[in-house]
């Protein structure tokens, strides 16, 4: 994987946490986003190295979740089984869908790709759970509503 992939790849983890810490937290988009391009990319913490991120790109997807949100998050909806509309889901689960949704809708990502990339940071945040099943499910939804032409 090249340097710039793995910065874009790290960048949508960011997102992730950005999305969540912002949910819970109270926290405008500005304070998450240069929390995280200034103390957190490339940040160590007991002597491991963090991932530098794309900031461009980590910055589009929070911007693009924030301010598409409704979008987004009526997208995931109809996803989602009728019994559980997104604000009873896990809000890791919720703030993976408006970065991917964030990418999806905003974005020039095959869709394919932004469904293994947030899948496999489902498999980070639940290894041993069934959410990145569901993950890949909701967003292939997602993906044939945000870009039905790349199917």
């Amino acid at each position: 994987m090249t340097d710039k992939r793995q910065m874009k790849s790290a960048a949508r983890l960011y997102a992730v946490q950005a999305l969540f810490q912002m949910e819970q937290r109270g926290q405008t988009v500005e304070t998450v986003v240069r929390e995280f391009t200034t103390h957190r990319f490339g940040a160590v913490y007991d002597g491991e190295e963090m991932a530098d991120g794309d900031p461009t790109h980590f910055k589009h997807l929070v911007d693009v979740a924030v301010n598409r949100q409704a979008l987004i998050d009526q997208m995931t909806d109809r996803a989602l089984v009728a019994k559980w509309p997104i604000d009873r889901i896990d809000s890791v689960l919720r703030a993976l869908f408006r970065a991917a949704g964030a990418e999806m809708v905003e974005g020039n990502t095959p869709p394919k790709v932004v469904i293994n990339e947030f899948v496999d940071i489902a498999k980070a945040f639940f290894p041993d759970g069934k959410e990145p099943k569901f993950v890949n499910a909701v967003l292939d939804h997602m993906a044939r509503e945000a870009k039905p032409e790349a199917f």
